[in-house]
């Protein structure tokens, strides 16, 4: 059994850990609604020539009501996820919305998929649950917004969902397809952000590099990777898996943008770095966490 899948999913989660950062960039006026479109506009379209160049997709039979439910999914998680961070910042937000994916995916998965989530995915999830409590308790420094925090479990819920309907859509067609037409369907929904907000800061080269970025890195790279890894694994490791996003976050806003996080903060770095090593070396030995496709 190889270990290959879920260090795919973890490179993914990764690079997703970088959007933060790369947000901290871009001017105060950047809407956060005109970000997710100009991302998914990005990493969707750009994909999407690739694979139309290669021939790679059949428009005629594509199954386009799983991408549409996919595309809708994503569209809403970013849409939820970045109004979360306006409202209690980058740490709060992708600490709840991820780290409570694990958790809406296996009850998910249990309730109507009759998959019931395994021994090492609990352990796994009970550590990073764990760590997402320590990770951010930084003496009163972070303010909870109750809007945002409710914002965050909805993401967490829908990006849950994404991944199911991810899952499904990838046992009909290839992860790149799968993530050009996802993200392509994205930004048309996305579009109309482009004219009810300011979009005058991307006419700064800067600012469309870091668009660029995040449309190609963390979008087309990080999604790809993502999905090649979901395609053999089940739902639940893989967004268990995804929380290398906030411990990525955490690093880079300590050796980058220059926060300063308390004890209790690394020791929730810790924790979730051991959830993931415990959800990806308890797979070697435990036949029911891969989903043989």
């Amino acid at each position: 059994m190889s270990v290959l899948p879920y260090i795919f999913v973890l490179l993914g989660a990764i690079l997703w850990g970088t959007t933060g950062t790369a947000q901290t960039f871009l001017p105060n006026d950047a809407h956060p609604f005109v970000i997710s479109a100009g991302r998914s506009a990005v990493g969707g379209f750009s994909l999407l020539l690739f694979m139309i160049l290669l021939k790679k997709i059949k428009f005629k039979t594509w199954p386009w009501k799983e991408t549409l439910y996919a595309a809708i999914c994503i569209s809403l998680f970013q849409l939820l996820f970045f109004s979360s961070v306006r409202l209690t910042g980058v740490a709060i937000a992708s600490v709840v919305a991820i780290g409570s994916a694990p958790v809406f995916s296996g009850i998910i998965e249990w309730l109507f998929l009759k998959l019931r989530p395994t021994r090492i995915w609990g352990i796994s999830t009970s550590f990073a649950i764990v760590g997402c409590l320590f990770l951010f308790l930084n003496k009163g420094e972070i303010t909870i917004n109750p809007i945002g925090i409710v914002y965050s479990l909805i993401a967490g819920i829908i990006f849950a969902l994404y991944t199911i309907s991810s899952k499904a859509l990838l046992q009909k067609e290839e992860a790149i397809p799968v993530v050009a037409m996802t993200f392509s369907v994205s930004a048309l929904l996305m579009m109309p952000f482009f004219f009810l907000y300011d979009v005058s800061w991307l006419m700064e080269v800067g600012n469309v590099g870091i668009i660029f970025y995040l449309g190609l890195a963390t979008t087309s790279v990080a999604y790809v990777l993502y999905g090649r890894g979901l395609h053999k694994i089940p739902s639940s490791s893989a967004l268990t898996l995804s929380l290398a996003e906030p411990t990525t976050a955490a690093l880079l806003g300590v050796f980058i943008v220059g926060e300063a996080l308390s004890a209790t903060s690394w020791i929730g770095i810790l924790l979730l770095l051991g959830s993931i090593v415990v959800l990806t070396v308890g797979s070697k030995s435990t036949k029911k966490i891969v989903i043989e496709i």
